[in-house]
């Protein structure tokens, strides 16, 4: 079962590789792009038929290491 995690920072914590991405867009001519997100995505190949135990175990995963639940927030897509 293919597994993705979407990872993003919260709402309100500072995104200096957004930041950074965002005036060099402006560098380059692109004025119209504002509120530039990095965000991380994580594909993963589980060996779990059962959607419940398998949503469980990614949970387990994002929360234990995959994660810094204090500054990002995450999406577990199926």
């Amino acid at each position: 079962m293919q597994i993705i995690i979407n990872i993003s920072l919260k709402n309100g914590v500072l995104d200096p590789q957004g930041k950074a991405v965002e005036k060099a867009l402006h560098a380059l001519g692109f004025n119209g792009v504002s509120e530039v997100k990095i965000a991380k995505q994580i594909k993963l190949e589980l060996d779990q038929t059962n959607k419940e135990k398998a949503l469980e175990e990614v949970k387990k995963m994002c929360e234990e290491l995959l994660v810094n639940c204090v500054i990002e927030d995450y999406e577990i897509v199926l």
